[in-house]
C-alpha cells in the first residue's frame, strides 16, 4: 500500500473546495459527486461518515443526518494531481435525495457495439425474467419449474466444474464455472438474496481472516 498523504498536501480550489466522487464499496457504482472543504474532510475522517460542503447553502452537511442514509467511509483516495478524491463507502440507504440508489440514473449515451457487464447487471436481468417470464427463455423455464429444478441444475453444474477442474482444462473449467455462477444467481433471485448480500458476507470473512493471520504472527 502506498504511504498515506497528509490533507495539507491536497489542492483545494480558490473556494477552498475539492470534488469527492462517492463510490459504493460493494457494487463499485458511482453514487454521487459532492464537494468537501478541509473542515468537512477532517470531520469525515474523524467520524468515518461522509460530510460535505453545500455550495448552495454554504454550510457543512453530514450525509444521512436527517434522512438516516449515512455513508460509512471505507477509504478516501486522492488522484495524481491531488485535486480530486474518491470516497469508497458502505451506505445505509439511497445516496440520492430523490430516493434512488445513485444520483447517476439517467443514460445520455449507450454504445450499440459495446456492452458493460457486471454481476449486478445480470442479477437485474434475471429479476426481469422472473417478473415477466418471456416465452422461449431458459431462465423463465427455470423460474416456472421452481426451486427443486434450480437446485438440481446447480448440483449438475457443480459436478461439471469438478470434472473440468480435475482434468486441468482451464478453458472448460472457466466455461463450467460461468454456467454454475449463472445458476447460482438464478437461485439468489428465487431466494431474494442480492449480490450485495453475498459481497458483504465475503467482506466480513476477509476481515476475520485478516485478524486470524495477525494473531498467528504475534
Amino acid at each position: 500500500m502506498n504511504n498515506m498523504i497528509n490533507i495539507d498536501e491536497l489542492k483545494f480550489d480558490e473556494r477552498g473546495l475539492i470534488p469527492a466522487v462517492v463510490v459504493d464499496a460493494y457494487s463499485k457504482k458511482v453514487l454521487t459527486v459532492a464537494y468537501m472543504n478541509k473542515e468537512s474532510l477532517k470531520i469525515s475522517m474523524e467520524k468515518e461518515l461522509t460530510c460535505f460542503y453545500s455550495r448552495s447553502r454554504k454550510e457543512l452537511w453530514l450525509k444521512g443526518e436527517t434522512s438516516g442514509n449515512y455513508q460509512h467511509i471505507v477509504s478516501i483516495t486522492a488522484d495524481c494531481d491531488r485535486d480530486a478524491l474518491t470516497v469508497v463507502v458502505e451506505k445505509d440507504g439511497p445516496a440520492c435525495h430523490l430516493g434512488t440508489d445513485s444520483c447517476f440514473e439517467y443514460p445520455v449515451f449507450v454504445s450499440e457495439t459495446r456492452s458493460e457487464f457486471s454481476m449486478e447487471g445480470l442479477y437485474e436481468l434475471l429479476e426481469e425474467r422472473k417478473r415477466d417470464l418471456p416465452e422461449g427463455s431458459y431462465t423463465s423455464y427455470l423460474f416456472e419449474k421452481g426451486l427443486d429444478k434450480i437446485l438440481k441444475k446447480i448440483g449438475e453444474e457443480s459436478t461439471e466444474v469438478i470434472i473440468a477442474g480435475k482434468a486441468e482444462d482451464k478453458r472448460e473449467t472457466v466455461y463450467e464455472i460461468a454456467d454454475l455462477a449463472y445458476h447460482v444467481l438464478v437461485l439468489m433471485v428465487e431466494a431474494g438474496i442480492s449480490v450485495e448480500d453475498v459481497k458483504k458476507e465475503l467482506a466480513s470473512r476477509h476481515i476475520i481472516d485478516h485478524k486470524v493471520k495477525q494473531e498467528k504472527m504475534v
